[in-house]
């Protein structure tokens, strides 16, 4: 049975870069929850877009890819949510209030990383430094409801089939 949305790819897999285009909200959640199903433990995703892009959306359908059935919000005001109840835990930070990666390491991001699950960065730009090894997310509003994806890096993207 064909699932009722689906991440259509416009570029396939080539130098470890995949980029889709979704056409709705369910569709980016349905990109992210197809990710999330492969990601292996201690994956940094590295987020790009500016607001509205649609990395809510993605983290909601990455969670629901990791088995987590918690609601997933934005942790705009919280820096860091914390989602355990799935294969791997997801932790997705927001970094917008951050100026530095020296901000993120004094909140304890190296015990996050050593927890050995997922972290999904919002606004990574801020924190560059510390994202040297993560695979990057890039989502670009094209329209109301139109996304350009771009994943980067990662050698489970040859695997990625949606």
């Amino acid at each position: 049975m064909t699932p009722p949305y689906k991440a259509t790819p416009i570029l396939f897999y080539e130098d470890m870069t995949m980029t889709f285009l979704t056409n709705s909200p369910e569709e980016t959640e349905a990109l992210g929850a197809a990710l999330g199903k492969r990601l292996p433990p201690g994956t940094i995703l590295a987020y790009r877009g500016g607001l509205g892009a649609g990395k809510t959306a993605f983290t909601r359908g990455l969670a629901r890819g990791l088995g987590c059935k918690d609601i997933v919000t934005s942790p705009t005001y919280t820096i860091v949510n914390e989602y355990l109840g799935g294969r791997l835990p997801l932790f997705h930070f927001d970094m917008y209030r951050l100026n530095s990666a020296d901000d993120l390491w004094d909140i304890g991001w190296e015990d996050y990383l050593e927890r050995g699950g997922v972290c999904a960065v919002e606004w990574s730009e801020n924190v560059a430094e510390a994202m040297e090894d993560a695979v990057t997310i890039t989502l670009e509003k094209l329209g109301e409801d139109a996304r350009r994806i771009t994943i980067e890096g990662g050698d489970f993207l040859a695997d990625l089939s949606l």
